[in-house]
């Protein structure tokens, strides 16, 4: 639904908003106003402004006809920002990340009509998600437009995150970023322009401030009303506050941004003002929130009529050019809208599919799994293991940067795991962050669009990850998929997790089945230190997201844990479960800790008759339940042990497969054993009680083994 304007007559005049002045760039003199290439570009500029209005006019009609599209995301006078932006990137060099209301953007960057015709009506396209995603969010693997989403402001530290890898790489490519005045609300916004400023990052944060978020006026939304004014604080960042409609400070503003990102002077931030002369959406009603007077006062600000006339004024164009202009534009949004309209659904059956992207195959080690009694003077704990995997894949592959919270320079973590790797292999290749879980998701996800880089991210604390969560859950989990398998992300996120080291709610917690209900995530979690480094190593080589998450206590524990350690070339492959112990009559399932506990308390059980095997998942995605399903098989008893709480535990997963697909198999109820369903406290005499323990597992096992 597009919003009709006053029958007043409108003013198509260079009206300056009120208040609105130039705080940044000098708008002194326009580059190039003469000659027949300015006349020609700004030509192209018109052109573009004119197919995202036409499209906006022809989707209008469409939502209601049932061709597949019932939602429409309306760009109606945002158009000369957006297509000056996109005229000022080189296609296929530099990046760009708009948000859902860009349209000329990536119109004049060289998306195709009929492609955004076809996204629209959930067509398979090439580009934009194929029918998985709503309109306008777009995807363009050859013009650097990563999959983008319908989170507020989550691009923000994308962007970040490519012009990090950029600046690695020693690139000159900029990164191009934009929102509504509404994201400057989210906290991704102003942790993105936080560290660009520190690392001085070749972004242009273009918000393009139309004073509605939806409903909400600007003035509930920023402090003093100017987003400009509110990011003054940030150091290094060069602000410009501009009228949105006006041509010669758009073109200004950009071209000074473009150039001082090009040369690596730092990040630009750029406000412009501009009126949405249209529905938030097309299930949004403006007649709610805005008056007859602000909807008048906004169709004088149209860009396309003040543009038209500050064209002809300077004599670059004559009245009957634009008029033939705008009749072939026209023409040919109707012949794309049709073409569009000709292109077939997506097939059903590949509605699962691309969930992960293809990962390498690694020959399982020819070396026997390595014994708790190997070469104690040679053995390694886990901390140890973990810290060689990474200096070993930082020495074989140069895109594998490390970076988190104090994993850098002398501390190397708070657990020792990344020590010695900045003195190895420079700041650039191990850097800390700053105290802000979104902020090294969103910059992983970012770096990982960039070709050859492998970040490898720590959350100190896997506690810590839900300031985080949405970066990891909404975004990185789903972004092979959304992207219809054109954008994958190659990131490790290792986290530090568990109990029994009094650490109290805060730093205890075991989170692996909120993760395992995330589609597009694997998870890793091994219980000894050759596990966790051959494990380690195939997550930096996998080309999908990992979350790694290494159990605190088991760190420098030596009586299970510690082993001999893996040459360079082992490889543990994801998605294989580890015979731990061979039995016959009950089969234990574990992983972490439990695996730990289960090893002692099944030799133990063997010296009284009762042999029982001890399976350790290693990873929780893939699940390897043909390892499982073959030893209950055997066994036909089997208890699932894990130290997250019993309720909507992962063993509760397990547990219903196995009653699936082995019911006949069993001769015993499958029993669960697991935490109480509360938070772990700090005294140890309450953490003891509340996690499980070895005589649980003891109790359990003798139980089934006399059922």
């Amino acid at each position: 639904m597009l919003i009709l304007p006053p029958k007043k007559e409108s003013k198509s005049g260079s009206k300056e908003p009120k208040n609105r002045q130039n705080t940044g760039f000098a708008t002194t003199s326009i580059p190039g106003l003469k000659g027949h290439d300015t006349r020609a570009q700004c030509m192209r500029v018109l052109e573009v402004m004119y197919l995202s209005r036409f499209m906006d006019e022809k989707m209008s009609k469409l939502v209601k006809q049932n061709k597949g599209g019932t939602f429409h995301m309306p760009a109606t006078g945002h158009e000369l920002i957006g297509a000056v932006s996109g005229l000022s990137l080189e296609p296929g060099k530099d990046w760009g990340l708009p948000y859902y209301r860009d349209r000329s953007f990536v119109l004049g960057l060289g998306c195709l009509p009929v492609d955004l015709f076809g996204t629209f009506m959930a067509r398979a396209v090439s580009h934009h998600s194929g029918g998985r995603m709503m309109p306008e969010h777009f995807s363009h693997k050859e013009l650097r437009i990563p999959c983008q989403s319908s989170v507020v402001g989550s691009q923000f530290l994308h962007a970040v995150g490519v012009a990090k890898a950029l600046k690695i790489a020693g690139r000159d490519e900029v990164v191009y970023v934009s929102a509504g005045d509404g994201a400057t609300s989210q906290g991704d916004f102003h942790e993105a322009l936080n560290f660009a400023c520190i690392h001085r990052l070749s972004v242009i944060f273009v918000i393009q401030n139309n004073g509605w978020a939806i409903s909400v006026p600007l003035k509930e939304q920023v402090a003093g009303g100017s987003i400009a004014d509110m990011a003054r604080g940030f150091k290094g960042l060069e602000i410009a506050d501009i009228d949105g409609c006006d041509y010669e400070q758009v073109s200004t503003a950009l071209a000074a941004a473009v150039t001082r990102g090009r040369v690596g002077m730092g990040p630009s931030l750029i406000v412009a003002e501009v009126p949405r002369l249209c529905p938030h959406s097309s299930s949004d009603d403006p007649a709610k929130y805005k008056t007859c007077e602000i909807i008048e006062e906004e169709f004088s600000r149209d860009p396309i009529p003040r543009y038209e006339s500050w064209l002809t004024n300077m004599g670059l164009v004559a009245v009957t050019e634009i008029e033939t202009l705008r009749a072939k534009v026209r023409a040919r949004v109707e012949a794309a809208a049709a073409e569009a309209d000709q292109l077939p659904f997506p097939e059903a059956s590949t509605a699962d599919q691309k969930v992960f992207a293809p990962a390498p195959v690694f020959s399982c080690s020819a070396q026997p799994r390595c014994a708790v009694a190997d070469a104690k003077k040679e053995a390694v704990v886990m901390v140890d293991a973990l810290n060689r995997a990474l200096d070993e894949e930082m020495a074989r592959d140069a895109g594998v940067i490390v970076f988190g919270q104090d994993v850098a320079h002398g501390k190397g973590g708070v657990f020792g795991v990344t020590r010695q790797l900045t003195a190895r292999y420079g700041d650039d290749r191990c850097f800390n962050s700053p105290l802000a879980e979104s902020t090294i998701i969103g910059l992983a996800i970012g770096m990982s669009f960039v070709e050859g880089c492998k970040p490898v991210a720590e959350i100190q604390f896997a506690d810590y990850i839900w300031t985080g969560v949405n970066q990891l859950m909404n975004e990185l989990s789903s972004i092979y998929y959304r992207s219809d398998g054109k954008w994958n992300c190659p990131v490790v996120v290792r986290m530090p997790c568990g109990g029994y080291i009094q650490g109290g709610p805060y730093h205890s917690q075991s989170i692996e089945a909120f993760l395992a209900h995330c589609p597009g995530l694997k998870v890793v979690i091994p219980s000894n230190a050759a596990d966790a480094k051959k494990l380690l190593k195939a997550a930096i080589r996998d080309p999908n997201p990992v979350v790694f998450l290494e159990h605190k206590a088991l760190y420098r524990q030596r009586v299970f844990c510690a082993r001999r350690e893996p040459s360079e070339s082992e490889i543990m492959p994801l998605g294989r479960a580890e015979v731990v112990r061979v039995g016959d009559d009950v089969t234990l399932v574990g992983w972490g800790m439990t695996v730990c506990m289960a090893s002692e308390i099944a030799e133990q059980l063997a010296k009284e008759g009762i042999s029982v095997e001890v399976i350790d998942l290693c990873t929780i995605v893939p699940l390897d339940m043909k390892t499982v399903l073959t030893s209950v098989a055997k066994t036909g008893k089997v208890l699932i042990a894990h130290e997250a709480p019993l309720h909507g535990g992962f063993g509760a997963e397990i547990a219903a497969r196995i009653a699936q697909k082995a019911f006949t198999d069993l001769d015993a109820p499958i029993m669960r054993i697991g935490a109480k369903n509360c938070p772990v406290p700090y005294c140890k005499k309450l953490e003891d009680e509340v996690l499980p323990q070895k005589k649980d597992i003891e109790n359990g096992l003798r139980q089934l083994a006399a059922y």
